[in-house]
């Protein structure tokens, strides 16, 4: 049987017990990647933004919400916080000429590592920052990423 797969919009999150394979785009945005490795149960998570402000709905666009949404979900799915380990893919800064210490990029990251932290799930493998975005495909059961650079704004120049 094939393996079933999922395009992950940004501004959202997916989790699920059985395996799939979950593809998602990254520029300044971040994902967190989630799996506990002893049930096989992976999630993901899409933000764009480091943190909602209290104005208008809290969504998976803030990386707050995002990631509580993600970790409430897996323990509704049978994990245990304890076990869960996380991979962190994204927040580079793609935007030309941006000043970096306003990079929403590196607030994405910084946001990610500092709410892993905070719900005590280490971050086992990252890939962060650069001036390139990526595409990254995450396997919810194993929680293998691949990741593979997309074309940066320095050599879509050259074209």
């Amino acid at each position: 049987m094939p393996l079933p797969t999922h395009f992950l919009f940004p501004c959202a999150l997916f989790a699920h017990r059985q395996e799939h394979g979950v593809t998602t785009i990254l520029g300044s945005c971040v994902s967190v990647c989630l799996v506990d490795p002893e049930l096989g149960i992976g999630g993901i998570n899409h933000y764009m933004l480091p943190l909602w402000n209290g104005v208008g709905l809290p969504t998976p666009r803030f990386g707050n919400v995002a990631i509580d949404k993600l970790v409430e979900r897996m323990l509704f799915l049978g994990c245990r916080k304890e076990k869960l380990v996380a991979k962190v893919f994204g927040g580079a800064q793609v935007i030309a000429g941006e000043m970096q210490q306003f990079s929403v990029g590196e607030r994405n990251v910084v946001l990610a590592m500092e709410m892993l932290d905070y719900h005590g799930i280490p971050v086992i493998a990252q890939s962060v920052g650069g001036l390139q975005g990526m595409k990254i495909c995450f396997n919810t059961r194993s929680g293998q990423v691949l990741a593979t650079w997309i074309q940066g704004r320095d050599s879509m120049a050259k074209n």
